[in-house]
Parts: C-alpha cells; sequence; structure tokens
C-alpha cells in the first residue's frame, strides 16, 4: 500500500521521468512569467501532442486566443505531462495555473491538501478497458496469481483497484506500473498478463486481436471523468478567470458537436488512433455543456469516497468547498 501511495501522489515509478516535451514546455513558461510583466496563463494537460476535448479544440479553432486576449492574457502556454502526477507536482510547484487531468490524481492531490479548486467536468462516463495478452486469460478468475498492470495514479487504476474489488480477487493478483506507451509491447511479449487502460487504446488493443476481459461500462460507478482545475493562488490574482474560462469550453464544446466529424478527424490526428477508434471511444454524449453535469458529479463523488477508502486519497473533502464560485468579485 505504501507503493501504491508514493505511486499515486508522485508519479515515481520503475524508472520513470518526465518526458522531455513536458518538462521543456513548463520551463518555457517559467520564462516567459519571469520574462514579462504582462499576464501570462499557463496551461498543462495530460495526452498527446496537443490537448483534445472542448480545450483542445478551443485552442485548435482559436476561441481560448480570442477569448482570454480579451480577458487580458497576452501570454498562454501549454505543458504536456505523460500522467496526471507528474502534471500534480507542476501545479504544486508553481509550474502551472491551469491542469486539465482525469478525477484520480485530481483528487488526490487535493485530499493531500494543495490548494487547488475545480473548475470543470469537461468529460464523464469515461471508459476504462481491461486488456489480456493474447491466448491468455479470458475472464478475471482466470488472472489469480498474475501480473495485472495499469498506469499508476490514473482513472484506468481506479477502475482497476474497484474491479478487483467488486471480484474480491484484489489480494491474489499483482498490480504494476507501466505506462500506456508500453502496454502493447508487453502484452505482446507476455511480461504481463493484463493491462487496464484508457477509453482509446482498449479498443485499439481490441482491434489488434487483444482479448478484452472487461470495460468499466459493466460497473456503475467505475469510469472515469476528465476535470479542469486552477490553483487558488492564480485564481487569487484572477477572480474572474473561472467564469470567462468555463464560457469558453461551454462554447467550445457546442462548436465540438454541431462540427463531430471535422472534431474526430483532429481528435484522430492527434493521438494517432485510426478514426473508427476514436468515434468508439469518445462519444460526443460524454462531452460536457456544463461546468458541472449531475452525472458526472455524482460518478466524482464515488470515485472521492472510493479512494478514501482505499487509503489512496489523503483525507476526505466535500465537492462543494472544491467547486470554485464562478461569481466575479
Amino acid at each position: 500500500m505504501a507503493c501504491i501511495l508514493l505511486l499515486v501522489t508522485t508519479g515515481c515509478s520503475q524508472g520513470e521521468t518526465k518526458s522531455a516535451q513536458s518538462i521543456e514546455a513548463v520551463n518555457v513558461n517559467n520564462n516567459v512569467a519571469a520574462s514579462n510583466n504582462i499576464p501570462t496563463l499557463r496551461i498543462g494537460y495530460v495526452g498527446s501532442s496537443e490537448p483534445t476535448g472542448p480545450l483542445g479544440w478551443a485552442k485548435k479553432k482559436g476561441i481560448l486566443d480570442r477569448e482570454l486576449q480579451k480577458a487580458g492574457f497576452k501570454n498562454i502556454t501549454f505543458a504536456r505531462f505523460p500522467n496526471g502526477p507528474d502534471l500534480n507536482e507542476a501545479l504544486v510547484a508553481g509550474q502551472l495555473d491551469v491542469g486539465s487531468l482525469g478525477d484520480t490524481p485530481a483528487i488526490v492531490l487535493r485530499a493531500r491538501g494543495q490548494e487547488t479548486r475545480l473548475l470543470r467536468i469537461t468529460q464523464f462516463n469515461t471508459t476504462a478497458w481491461l486488456v489480456a495478452k493474447k491466448n491468455g486469460a479470458r475472464s478475471l478468475a482466470e488472472l489469480k496469481d498474475q501480473k495485472i498492470a495499469t498506469q499508476k495514479g490514473s482513472y484506468m487504476h481506479r477502475y482497476l483497484l474497484g474491479l478487483l474489488a467488486e471480484a474480491k480477487i484484489a489480494k491474489d493478483v499483482k498490480v504494476v506500473h507501466l505506462m500506456t506507451t508500453e502496454a502493447k509491447a508487453a502484452l505482446e511479449r507476455g511480461d504481463i498478463a493484463a493491462y487496464a487502460t484508457s477509453s482509446d487504446m482498449g479498443p485499439f488493443l481490441k482491434s489488434q486481436g487483444f482479448p478484452v476481459i472487461d470495460s468499466s461500462a459493466n460497473h456503475q460507478g467505475l469510469s472515469g471523468t476528465s476535470l479542469v482545475v486552477a490553483t487558488e493562488s492564480f485564481l487569487a490574482k484572477q477572480p474572474d478567470f473561472p467564469k470567462k474560462f468555463n464560457g469558453i469550453l461551454t462554447e467550445a464544446a457546442k462548436d465540438l458537436k454541431a462540427n463531430s466529424e471535422e472534431y474526430y478527424q483532429y481528435h484522430a490526428q492527434t493521438t494517432k488512433y485510426p478514426l473508427d477508434i476514436i468515434k468508439i471511444s469518445y462519444p460526443l454524449k460524454q462531452i460536457s455543456e456544463e461546468p458541472l453535469p449531475a452525472e458526472g458529479v455524482k460518478l466524482l463523488e464515488g470515485t472521492k469516497k472510493f479512494l478514501v477508502l482505499q487509503g489512496l486519497a489523503k483525507s476526505d473533502f466535500k465537492l462543494t468547498d472544491w467547486v470554485v464560485n464562478e461569481q466575479p468579485r
């Protein structure tokens, strides 16, 4: 458990380091902030070469630049991170103002007492998948005494722990950390019996002939949510920001749905997954046009309770205390 806690809260793992791109981007952000007196917004995100979802679409379509410049921000910089715990470290270090990440790392950071505020749920019911190696297990029961990997500190990790607890086999399997980028090769070599993976990689691995044992869609409360958080120190200087930023993401979400084919092309190009895989893994009904959709809040509350119960979140807190007040001064 101590190992799991360390991994979830710090992102340290088997020789894992931050990607060169994330470090470079954060350094650029710091240099910009230090060399200018004009307002700079530093955004971190987890994922591909460019952000996806409403945030990525707002960036792609110019909505973000247009509206934030109206709000007085002259510089907007982006930093990409391989996972949520690494992004958390940058928030704690004061290298970011805003973070777009999954629910599990965001909750774990807040539970540590770090001063973040929840701005928005951008996506809910995000599916996680449990995929097995070829010629291997075909059921959860067959995974007993075997090694299952996932990207620790992610919503897939929370799904896997919940699944194993639900099946009452948590003590019978070994859960290890493995980045998503290394999963396919590890399954092919037989280094692991199964991998708990993301909404897009699950269908992709299935298309490559890897058997799917389970998905979070089969279990109430085990799917994920994607969040946007901001540091309290940033919001103290920019009290009008939440309302303005949520307005931007709402506009982007509506535009994304109205131009779904164009968006899916962008998403596929960005993530390097086939178009049909993206359409399967990213149904538009999961994209929220409002900051706090009721279904998303319910999922988030369930995830928080589970993480606290498992000892993965250091302390409990009220979601209502975490949610930012959108009202400007």
